[in-house]
């Protein structure tokens, strides 16, 4: 897949990663809720989701004092973790919270994310990879969803100076696939711009149990308006992928249910 950077000047090299389905286990059998939700058998909700780093260097002043003070040394990159929706939208309907996991150096390298927007901020000067456990809410899934991530600090051009002005991106481009969703969970996110939903037969209606979104909520946890937007990579192909993923879902003739 291809991509590009939304704003006007260019990340120092970073990278996009090439999007993949990644398919949700389906609920596990347990007999005490069995029953408690009908599931629309055969249909599937589709999240996608982006996750990736920026990474900032801080200057000659940081790096100069990379053998004088292991304090120093801490602070040669300030960086950005980070779990978005691949337009930006709001991800809290789906996604409960996100837990990260550092490496062990950090203080509290656990770190939990019970609200958008799901990321967190540190300063270090080494590259590790990332642990980045995605936990939905009850209706949605009872299984987590771990990812992983390299943080870049450098760019692939270590020939020059590197600049403070332009920091490293590196982002990927996945979509969550919930098979045989709840009836609980598509009515909450059949009309959200974060979810593709399956098309339903014509006069097929599934009232929503939960009180309607607060809108003023909803727009805090969206990532259109962050002081980083500028930087998120833009998936040249992402709206094409949801009209297909949409596409690939035809209205059901007949819905079947399961208890």
């Amino acid at each position: 897949m291809s991509a590009r950077k939304q704003g006007d000047g260019q990340p120092e090299d970073g990278g996009a990663t090439a999007g993949k389905r990644l398919k949700i286990a389906k609920f596990s059998e347990d007999p005490e809720k069995k029953g408690l939700s009908r599931r629309l058998k055969d249909a599937e909700i589709s999240l996608p989701i982006v996750y990736g780093t920026i990474a900032f260097y801080l200057g000659r002043k940081a790096s100069d004092g990379l053998f004088v003070s292991t304090v120093i040394r801490s602070q040669s990159h300030k960086w950005t973790v980070y779990v978005r929706g691949a337009t930006n939208e709001d991800l809290s309907a789906v996604i409960k919270r996100v837990v990260f996991q550092l490496h062990p150096s950090f203080n509290n390298p656990t770190r939990v994310m019970e609200a958008p927007p799901f990321e967190l901020s540190e300063c270090g000067w080494g590259e590790f990879e990332i642990a980045i456990s995605l936990f939905f809410h009850p209706d949605v899934c009872d299984k987590q969803l771990d990812l992983y991530h390299h943080l870049k600090l450098y760019p692939e051009d270590e020939s020059g100076p590197q600049s403070t002005k332009k920091p490293v991106v590196v982002e990927s481009y996945d979509e969550i696939v919930f098979p045989d969703p709840s009836e609980a969970f598509y009515a909450r996110v059949q009309n959200n711009p974060a979810v593709i939903v399956p098309r339903m037969p014509a006069g097929f209606n599934i009232s929503a149990p939960v009180a309607p979104e607060n809108t003023s909520e909803r727009e805090r946890g969206d990532t259109k308006d962050h002081p980083l937007s500028q930087w998120f990579m833009n998936f040249s192909e992402a709206d094409e992928l949801l009209k297909l993923a949409a596409a690939r879902q035809q209205p059901f003739m007949e819905m079947i249910y399961e208890n």
